[in-house]
């Protein structure tokens, strides 16, 4: 049989967290956006399928990088 491995856990895949809706509201005073003016994600993306996520939601992604330790993204949640 065939092993069964998780989108979440594969090691290309980097880390997606759920933002609380207090967290997101700091991200949007922090750099003075609205929600429409962040990139989007889809609600079918793999990665975030087990964060119990909703339309409207937004992920931060934490990707290793070359230069730095971590370089940090974030993605608002969008239906399809």
């Amino acid at each position: 049989m065939p092993k069964t491995i998780k989108t979440q856990d594969h090691c290309l895949v980097p880390k997606h967290i759920l933002l609380t809706k207090e967290e997101a509201q700091a991200l949007f005073q922090k750099y003075n956006i609205t929600p429409s003016q962040m990139p989007m994600i889809s609600v079918k993306d793999q990665a975030i399928k087990n964060l119990h996520i909703e339309v409207g939601d937004v992920i931060k992604i934490i990707r290793n990088s070359p230069t730095e330790k971590d370089a940090v993204f974030y993605r608002i949640v969008r239906a399809d």
